[in-house]
């Protein structure tokens, strides 16, 4: 038996007739029968299409992706992993949707997205809330992350398998940043996300709302005055063009949560144990992956007067208010996500 996503099911049944309609539907999607991978069952021909929003070029491509599905080739346990970048299964909100209803595979996304269907994950992207790549890849990868997966899957039927971050977030504007007071009175771009405007505030920001593929031009024309993303992000969208000053906050880990659907129940044992390596494997190469790129752009900028990079932002001053406005305003699971991540902190 070979399993393809119901995506790919559902446009090749526009093409059947309707024989082979019903031995389709014996043979596959509810994995009932004797061939059904099922948690440790049968072990039959998997395909499971992986996608995400970066292009080939970026870290989380070519050491995260691709890097799974070469890993799931090589372990040879009839499981195959496509990846579909730069959001040609659609924008991550939809992909979200569709993995949680089953109707797709397996995705990489950022923990705000996912708070769409499980609210307390989203915490994973407070600011500050982790204290570098390591401590957010330490923190999924062991049991301190337990109640926060269980919780995902008990709420959407997904699994996380792990997380790596795609860089740490930092501030650009047509001034530099150095101290939360700095902040007053620019106008800054942050992504319209609840989680995403709770760090506005506990940094001490004004957010505008300006959606990303209008950034730019907001900037150009000074819309807003500046903007936060991590450096691979500012890079691309060449944002060097219509701002002054980069300033090292590193206030949030670009948090990207490797996931896969419902569709994990039909793994047999050994696929899932396969799955699962090439995803550890991934973890551990793109922040180094992503500290290269970082080094080499910074590198650029700095030689070519690009940016005025700041460096001596106050960072404690910033993590400090951060701490104190999360602990006052988170409740609930949100403060108990929060709390297990912070008290993870070596």
């Amino acid at each position: 038996m070979k399993i393809r996503s119901r995506r790919r099911r559902l446009s090749l049944a526009a093409t059947m007739t309707l024989p082979l309609l019903l031995a389709a539907a014996c043979g596959g999607d509810d994995g009932g029968g004797d061939d059904g991978g099922g948690g440790g069952g049968g072990g039959g021909e998997v395909t499971l299409e992986l996608a995400h929003s970066y292009t080939d070029e970026q870290p989380q491509h070519r050491c995260g992706a691709q890097v799974i599905a070469d890993e799931v080739a090589a372990a040879d346990v009839g499981l195959t992993v496509e990846v579909f970048g730069a959001s040609q299964l659609g924008g991550d909100a939809d992909r979200v949707q569709a993995l949680v209803a089953g109707d797709h595979d397996m995705d990489i996304q950022g923990a705000s997205a996912l708070g769409a269907v499980h609210e307390p994950i989203g915490v994973v992207d407070a600011a500050y809330a982790f204290d570098d790549a390591q401590h957010l890849a330490e923190f999924f990868g062991g049991d301190a992350s337990s109640d926060l997966r269980q919780g995902f899957a008990d709420a959407t039927g997904s699994q996380v398998l792990g997380a790596w971050s795609a860089g740490a977030r930092h501030f650009t504007a047509s001034e530099p940043i150095r101290e939360p007071g700095d902040l007053e009175g620019l106008r800054m771009r942050f992504p319209n996300s609840p989680q995403y405007l709770m760090n506005a505030e506990a940094l001490g920001a004004t957010p505008t709302e300006v959606a990303f593929e209008e950034l730019y031009l907001a900037l150009q024309q000074g819309i807003v005055d500046g903007q936060e993303n991590p450096i691979t992000n500012i890079s691309a969208q060449n944002y060097a063009e219509v701002q002054d000053y980069l300033s090292l906050s590193g206030h949030q880990q670009n948090s990207n949560l490797v996931v896969v659907g419902p569709v994990w129940e039909e793994l047999s044992e050994e696929q899932q144990e396969a799955l699962s390596a090439a995803v550890d494997a991934a973890v551990e190469q793109v922040p180094q992956c992503v500290e290269e790129d970082e080094q080499a752009q910074l590198d650029e900028w700095a030689a070519g007067g690009d940016f005025e990079i700041i460096d001596d932002v106050d960072v404690d001053a910033f993590r400090e208010r951060a701490e104190e406005y999360f602990q006052e305003n988170y409740s609930g699971e949100l403060l108990e996500t929060y709390e297990a991540i912070r008290d993870s902190a070596e």
